[in-house]
Parts: structure tokens; sequence; C-alpha cells
């Protein structure tokens, strides 16, 4: 090929009837059952899948036949990727987590959101994040009047600004929407009131938050100040300013939360859901959601760089599990449960089934052509303060309601929300020093 360094050995093809036939000269050699003699045979250096439409339990069974030979695995970007324009066909890339776990295609439903979307004045707080700057992409590719992404970090926002305006780039930005990329921090009262007076956001997605769980525990005021006082500043202005839909990310570490940050993310589902009852124009909605794959902090970010380095990856704890999804499926999941509510819904993403985080470091290290205990070590470190082995979607008090939409579940709560709970945090942010 004139644009890769490669030399074809050869095809596998499932259909026993096609060994022997070539295509453009290529011969297929045989099916997966052969591969023992195959690759002894012809010595390969790598793998190729080039099948980006097969089924997660498909591509689970050609990885396990791949993993046996320690070769890296490469694939066709997936659909996803594809279908939005951000991939092409002819970027081979090399097998990544979010392969690995198999989740399969979400089915975008775009009908739902254009009418949410479509000719509408938007605004994103966090917009530079990992799931506010996809938030972004995806929200731009329906045609909103207005896409305002407001974020404090001058670096990120500049990454997504220049992404959505380049018309070479994702393709994502329609000439009709008009993009305004705007510094400012969620605590700064006056700052928010400026930007929504000035663009008058019809509907707001509450992205910005911190969600470090180790480094909330050593800053427990800073996650105060921003998940909590950012979320009330914020969800306040937009029944000040009439904005007819606001939606709050949250996490699943706010059920039961044993941590600074998931104790700050309840409380912030708390202040929502509370001014979801005093409002009669504006439509509050909660989304809930557990890790994403690839995001800023995350477990697989850190094991692709241990990797990298030759070892050794480091596991909290030999039983750890954790919910995973993709970014862009989380966020096209969050975009649709946002269709969904009339005011006061928590809304809880089907996250699948939990992944050991052991036997994701074992399939990572695999995926890169590597034994796992063999060529790299896995070294378990203890939990982390604020940890738990295992995570969940639902509080003590809450029962699982289904939706329209099979991944999208909704919470029936019995609890009550604390009546006073505005008040109560004015008295705590005042009594604390913490001042917006």
């Amino acid at each position: 090929s004139p644009f890769y360094s490669y030399e074809v050995a050869g095809l596998i093809d499932d259909d026993p009837r096609k060994k022997g036939l070539k295509i453009r000269n290529v011969p297929i050699l045989g099916t997966r059952k052969d591969l023992v003699t195959i690759v002894e045979r012809e010595r390969p250096d790598e793998f190729l899948i080039a099948i980006p439409s097969a089924s997660p339990s498909k591509r689970e069974r050609i990885v396990k036949d791949l993993r046996q030979y320690g070769l890296p695995i490469k694939t066709l970007p997936g659909l996803w990727g594809i279908l939005t324009g951000r991939d092409s066909l002819s970027k081979i890339k090399v097998l990544e987590p979010e392969d690995v776990l198999f989740r399969a295609p979400v089915s975008d439903r775009a009908s739902g959101l254009k009418d949410l979307f479509e000719g509408k004045r938007v605004m994103i707080t966090g917009a530079g994040g990992s799931i506010g700057s996809e938030l972004s992409r995806q929200i731009a590719s329906f045609e909103p009047e207005q896409l305002i992404l407001f974020e404090r970090h001058e670096e990120s926002l500049y990454k997504i600004d220049m992404e959505l305006n380049n018309s070479q780039g994702t393709g994502v930005r329609s000439q009709e929407s008009k993009i305004h990329s705007i510094i400012g921090d969620i605590l700064d009262e006056k700052r928010v009131s400026e930007v929504m007076e000035r663009f008058r956001p019809q509907v707001v997605l509450h992205a910005a938050a911190y969600k470090h769980v180790p480094l909330m525990e050593n800053n427990p005021n800073e996650a105060f100040r921003t998940n909590v006082i950012g979320t009330k500043i914020v969800a306040e202005k937009a029944a000040d300013f009439n904005v007819e839909r606001f939606i709050l990310i949250s996490t699943d570490k706010a059920v039961n939360p044993v941590n600074v940050m998931g104790k700050t993310k309840r409380v912030a589902e708390g202040i929502v859901r509370y001014l979801s009852n005093l409002s009669t124009s504006t439509k509050y909605i909660t989304v809930r959601f557990g890790n994403v794959l690839g995001s800023s902090g995350s477990v697989v970010p850190l094991f692709k760089e241990q990797i990298k380095r030759g070892g050794p990856v480091t596991v909290t704890h030999p039983d750890i599990t954790r919910y995973f999804m993709i970014i862009p499926e989380a966020v096209s999941l969050v975009l649709q449960a946002a269709t969904m509510g009339n005011g006061g819904e928590v809304f809880v993403l089907d996250m699948g089934r939990p992944v050991k985080i052991l036997d994701l470091a074992k399939r990572m290290i695999s995926l890169y052509g590597y034994r796992p205990g063999i060529d790299i070590d896995i070294i378990f470190i203890g939990l982390r303060p604020g940890e738990k082995i295992h995570e969940e979607l639902f509080n003590a008090d809450e029962m699982i309601g289904k939706t329209s939409h099979p991944k999208i579940n909704m919470v029936i709560s019995n609890g009550r929300v604390n009546q006073n709970i505005v008040e109560i945090l004015e008295k705590l942010q005042e009594g604390s020093g913490l001042e917006s």
C-alpha cells in the first residue's frame, strides 16, 4: 500500500469454502481454526481485525483466539467514529480498551435529539473536559442556533473551540450554528449571570465538577465549593433566566457515598431535585453514570502509560470492580435521557456488567502483545483514600424504573428532598468562609 508500510501475509475468514481464494492477489489462508499452522508458517508481526461492524461477542472471540500469540492486535475504527466523520476506514489503530470492553453500539435516536437541540441556544459548563467536550461535539452536530462553551481552563477550551470551528477537522460544526467559547468559573456568580443574560440559553448541561476521588479527599473545601456551591449557582441562575431544561451530570459515586467527591455530588443531586420542586418553568434533570474509558484520571490511560514503560501495572485491590462506558456512548445516552425528563427525574445509565480491574489490566497487557505476570508484572498497592471495592448505581431508598430506552433507567425514590437544603447550604457557605 502507498499509505502504510504493511505487507499483507494473508487473510483469515471463518468460511472454510473461501480458503485458497484471493482478494487483490492476497490469499485467504484459512479460518481461525487454522491459526496455529498459519502463524507458524507466515510469522506475522501483528494482527489486524478488519471487521468494525462485528458484534461485541464476535470481537471478543476473535481477540481471545489472537491473544495467545503475544503479537500486537490492531483494528479499523469503530462504527461510531466512522458515522460521525471523526474516523475513516483508512485509519488503522491499536486495539483500544474501548474495543476490549465490547459494548454494543448505541442507537442515537436522532429525531428526539434534533427536537431538543436544533435551532436552540445551548450552554455547556465544563465544556473542555472529557464529558463536556464530547457533549459539545455531539450537540454541535444537531445544529443548535448557538453553542455556549463555558470553561475555566484556557487550554482545554482552546482545543474544543479549534476542533469545532475547524471545518476540515471533525466536520460536526454546522454553518448555521454559532459557537461561543467563554472563559469563566461556575463559582463566579456575576460571570454566570452575565453569560446567561447575554446568550439566554434554552438548555444548560452542567458538566463542570471535580471528580478525582483521592485528590478531593485531600481538598474537601474545593470539592464542596465547585461541586456543591457551583452547582447551586448555575442551577439557580437557570431558573432566573428561564432556561427550559437543566441537566446535571452526576456519578455513581453519589450513591451511598463514602468519599468527599461522592458526597458533594450527592448534595448536588439534592439541590437539583429541590429546585425542580420550586420551578414552574425550568425542567431539572439529573443523569447518573459510572466511569468513562479514557477520561483524565481514569485507570485506562494510567494502565496504558504503565504498559508503555514496561510495567509494573498497579491495581489497588484484587477484587475491585468498576462500571465502564466509552465517552461517546455515555454522552449519547445522557442526551437521550435529557429528552425524556419532565422535571425532577434522576436517570441512571445502564452501565452493563461491572468490570474487574485486575481482568482489565491483564487484557490490556495482552492487547499490547505482552504476557501478564511474565513480561509485565501486576502489583497491588492498596485501596486509595475514599475508594470503594464495588460501586453502586442506586441508593438504598431508591428503586429502578424502566424508560422507553433499554439503556436508560429512572430512579424511583422513597426519600424526601430536604426542603431547606438551599438555606442550609447558604449557612454552611457563610460559616466556613466559602464565599462564591
